[in-house]
């Protein structure tokens, strides 16, 4: 999901002009066209996970291993989807605290057909149930991707029990922190008010006591000034850090670095890589709920920095090792997907260009060489592509957004115009936003890691591992043959 920060500094007197004359407050209305372009992408975003996620995952662990990764998978966007009608929308989407939201929405209280959730434009809006449905999609992926690292040796029982603990303590909390504001038409009405005040003292101090605190009224990270326009640190360092606190405390998989644990199906695995490619748009483009030239703009950069990072890849792993691989073009695209979520609609294209060829590189190196010194076993190297991915993208994006670069800059709803930028101020904000996913994900993840062993257990047993947990844990086969 986008944002433009807003800034309190200077609204006062933005309203004298601009809204001195408005005689009544206009009601927002819901755009057909934005609304149809979210529902959408809603879809497109539920088909990264199921059946995109899953097949990408499934092809790359052993063939009796397939249906448990497919199983944690579908799981996943099945509780996740409950919890968030139940309460999760309400703890990442109402106010609450700088750090989580309330439940004043629980159980989708005041969410109706007709309720309105705001775009990033004044008096524009969008139905509030397709803003559920597109952020539930965002909530499913997320925790989907985490299953990745300790695929083949955790029980299902155990990821039962961590998914729902941890989306509710690990991502609606960062959610809340990233994402979280009252919106260009909150700030508006706050505004006219304090220009409908005039000379009134005791009028005007009360509007801009109330401008005061629809500025205050949004997520810590946000009002930390970092951006993030689909998910880099909600996302994927969100889940890329669990996964490696996972990987580390379950444990290695049995044989490994000794026995070969090849893919079983990359045929599988590159129609998974191929769905999630489509999906993103719905992600990516989707993250800017109008239908406008940002879209555009997020849907331009989705196709070249995924290109670009594939290539890059390729060719690196081409020189290291003599050979292009399936394995390492559909593993390149993905890095390249990760690194441009957070920039899609603040980078310019060639700037997108450029990240692309450095995330392939960077995450190449981070599967083969710091993977192998250090020698843990993250089996689908969700750390490695999501979380390191991640940090790229959240980090480029914070010198990309410079329009001196092609950037497309940070709106200023004090004065209307693009603010102007500033390199140390925006990298510090955005290493505020990824040293806060890394501390509340990582620690986190593993005080939950801990209780779900001390109350069901993480690993399986030693013969069931060998078996396989199709069997051992489902009873079935991915083939019958």
């Amino acid at each position: 999901m986008t944002f433009k920060r807003p800034y309190s500094a200077g609204l006062a007197a933005l309203a004298i002009g601009v809204f001195a004359a408005t005689a009544a407050y206009a009601e927002p209305t819901v755009n057909k066209g934005d609304n149809a372009w979210m529902l959408t992408s809603t879809v497109l975003v539920l088909l990264m996970t199921i059946p995109g996620l899953a097949l990408f995952y499934g092809g790359l662990v052993r063939s009796k291993n397939m249906l448990s990764v497919l199983m944690q998978v579908f799981y996943t966007v099945c509780v996740v989807t409950v919890i968030w009608a139940l309460y999760g929308y309400s703890l990442a989407f109402s106010g609450g605290s700088d750090f989580i939201g309330g439940f004043s929405k629980a159980f989708l209280s005041g969410v109706t057909p007709d309720s309105k959730a705001s775009t990033f434009s004044v008096d524009a809006n969008i139905s509030e149930l397709v803003y559920v449905c597109f952020q539930m999609t965002f909530a499913a992926i997320t925790p989907a991707l985490i299953v990745g690292a300790f695929a083949e040796r955790m029980k299902f029982s155990a990821v039962a029990l961590f998914i729902p603990l941890w989306v509710t303590l690990i991502y609606f909390p960062i959610a809340h922190m990233v994402w979280y504001w009252a919106g260009p038409d909150a700030i508006s009405d706050a505004v006219k008010a304090v220009a409908a005040a005039g000379s009134d003292a005791a009028a005007k101090a009360a509007a801009e006591a109330k401008l005061a605190a629809v500025n205050a009224d949004a997520g810590w990270i946000f009002k930390k000034g970092a951006i993030d326009f689909a998910g880099g640190t909600v996302v994927h360092i969100n889940a890329g850090i669990a996964g490696l606190v996972g990987a580390l405390i379950i444990g290695k998989r049995i044989g490994y670095g000794k026995d070969l644990m090849a893919p079983h199906s990359l045929t599988m695995s590159m129609i998974g890589a191929s769905l999630l490619w489509v999906g993103w748009f719905g992600f990516n483009a989707g993250s800017n709920l109008e239908a406008n030239g940002g879209a555009a703009l997020a849907m331009t950069n989705s196709f070249v920095a995924t290109a670009a990072a594939a290539l890059s890849w390729m060719f690196a792993e081409w020189m290291l090792k003599g050979h292009p691989s399936v394995l390492g073009v559909i593993s390149g695209a993905v890095a390249g997907l990760v690194a441009v979520t957070p920039a899609a609609g603040y980078a310019g294209p060639m700037g997108a260009i450029v990240l692309g060829l450095v995330v392939g590189v960077v995450c190449l190196f981070f599967v083969t060489a710091v993977k192998n010194a250090l020698g843990y076993d993250d089996s689908l190297d969700v750390f490695g592509v999501h979380c390191i991915g991640g940090i790229i993208g959240a980090l480029g994006t914070g010198i990309l957004v410079n329009p001196a670069l092609g950037g497309a800059g940070i709106m200023d709803y004090a004065t209307g115009k693009i603010a102007d930028y500033e390199f140390g101020a925006q990298m510090t904000s955005q290493l505020w936003g990824v040293c806060t996913t890394l501390v509340w994900s990582g620690v986190g993840s593993a005080i939950l890691y801990k209780i779900v062993d001390v109350i069901v257990g993480l690993r399986t047993n030693v013969e069931s591992e060998r078996e396989g947990l199709d069997l051992t844990d489902h009873t079935e086969r991915a083939y019958n043959m």
